[in-house]
């Protein structure tokens, strides 16, 4: 949540409220909803490490709120951050280890392990499709965000095709 906080105030000030709405409307309904608490322990860890200054703004009608800024040092850490190549191999997976765990312990059949895990492969798949039709079709990054999630999933069927391939 730190880098992408981060990377929301490069285009200008805003509250934490405004950068859970800056969230939600640019993944839109597929990605987990931000809790806007961990948004402001997140801002705070942020401010203290110097990457964002915060300003207390009078409100005549409500409390003050605070407002965030990007520092020369959360720009320099943006700017790394895209620099970046993102690499996370999948090895610490934790069905794999189930599956794998599973001839040791004698208390799970690694055959109904691979089929509880493609049924829910399959309906978090289904689910995702209603996601996208439901989506605004003009909120392009939402649309990648599911495409992208199908991908995965489907890869993960193919996978988990070859896992029983293996198993039996």
């Amino acid at each position: 949540m730190r880098l992408p906080l981060l990377a929301l105030l490069v285009g200008g000030p805003a509250h934490g409220y405004e950068l859970k709405q800056a969230l939600e409307n640019l993944l839109g309904a597929a990605y987990p909803q931000p809790n806007v608490g961990q948004i402001y322990v997140t801002l705070g860890r942020l401010e203290k490490a110097g990457l964002i200054q915060g300003e207390d703004v009078e409100q005549s009608d409500r409390p003050n709120k605070r407002i965030y800024r990007i520092t020369a040092a959360g720009r320099e850490t943006v700017d790394a951050w895209f620099e970046q190549s993102t690499a996370e191999p999948r090895v610490r997976d934790e069905f794999f280890m189930k599956l794998a765990l599973a001839p040791y312990t004698g208390t799970a059949d690694p055959i109904a392990l691979i089929n509880k895990q493609r049924r829910q492969y399959l309906k978090t798949m289904r689910d995702l499709s209603k996601l996208a039709a439901a989506e605004d079709r003009d909120n392009k990054v939402a649309q990648l965000l599911i495409e992208g999630a199908m991908l995965h999933l489907q890869a993960d069927l193919d996978w988990l095709e070859r896992c029983q391939e293996e198993w039996e």
